[in-house]
């Protein structure tokens, strides 16, 4: 089939590569503008538009998607298909009535829960020990369309948001070519959303990486698998801030925010309900490390503030 890819983080990339790998012709790319990150805030390219440019497939940047920005492409290309994975835009009409076949949505989720920018963390946030992906027609509301198919995949017990990211990519990969397979044939179903089962997982913010020592241990240990790789759940001790990784659940008890001890190579913190044992820290201007390299330069602080942090 014809298709044109819109998509743009590192979760867009695996997909792509198996409509590419699979014979399907993708006439274009659809991605977000090159953005400036990291400290010295350098122009990064989206993943996307790095490996289409590697492959040789045309790239089209849009600030916007509004006024018909991008109608004399689609009218040049005629794809057949239109497939978008964690684009970052909600597509208007005159992108979703383009090709013959339609409009579908590679989702790190098992819809209805979880629509939204940030699904794979905020299933993590709310202690989810399954997800999935979920491939659906694209509607004018947000993820909200008819399904096509599902796959459902545990949660691992210390998996990261980034490690769960590039293992749903894989998924959906694999589940779009089903499903694209299925729309050639006039195979695939459309099953509708149960929308009063529907959640909402909005984009991750600063405040949402703040730890809150009052909650229990085991949401806390979440937060911080949560927020890697990237914000990095942090505490401030003062007015300093540290980030935190390799976090498990265990006992302990004291003061939230306080840290109780260092064994075994991790630093105990005390949460509202038992405790977290923290294997790497990153002070203010140092990078991550563990927990003991870091004690040997460095004075552990004696606690952690809980104010400002709130989290439901």
């Amino acid at each position: 089939m014809k298709i044109l890819y819109m998509g743009t983080p590192d979760f867009a990339v695996a997909p792509m590569r198996a409509l590419r790998e699979a014979g399907h012709e993708l006439v274009g790319v659809v991605t977000q503008p090159d953005r400036p990150k990291g400290r010295g805030m350098k122009m990064l390219a989206p993943p996307v538009k790095e490996a289409a440019l590697a492959w040789g497939i045309p790239v089209s940047q849009p600030e916007t998607l509004r006024g018909y920005a991008i109608k004399p492409l689609l009218e040049e290309r005629k794809p057949e298909l239109i497939v978008v994975a964690a684009y970052g835009k909600l597509l208007p009409p005159y992108v979703l009535k383009a090709a013959p076949y339609g409009c579908i949505n590679v989702h790190a989720s098992l819809l209805p829960k979880y629509r939204g920018a940030a699904p794979i963390q905020h299933a993590i946030l709310a202690g989810e020990r399954e997800t999935g992906v979920t491939i659906m027609y694209m509607a004018k509301e947000l993820d909200a369309g008819d399904i096509i198919l599902t796959e459902s995949t545990p949660i691992g017990e210390q998996e990261t948001a980034g490690e769960l990211t590039e293992r749903l990519s894989g998924i959906g990969a694999a589940l779009l070519l089903r499903a694209v397979a299925q729309l050639r044939d006039g195979t695939a179903v459309r099953t509708p959303q149960q929308h009063e089962l529907s959640t909402y997982a909005h984009m991750i913010t600063r405040e949402d990486a703040r730890l809150d020592w009052t909650r229990p241990a085991r949401e806390v240990a979440d937060r911080i698998r949560a927020m890697l790789p990237a914000p990095g759940a942090f505490a401030l001790c003062g007015d300093q801030t540290y980030k935190f990784a390799d976090a498990v659940v265990t006992e302990g008890s004291g003061t939230p925010g306080t840290v109780l001890d260092v064994r075994e190579g991790r630093m105990i913190v005390a949460c509202g309900a038992g405790a977290v044992a923290v294997g790497q820290i990153q002070a203010p201007g140092s990078r991550r490390m563990p927990v003991p390299d870091y004690a040997r330069g460095h004075e552990l602080p004696e606690k952690f503030d809980c104010e400002g942090a709130q989290h439901g």
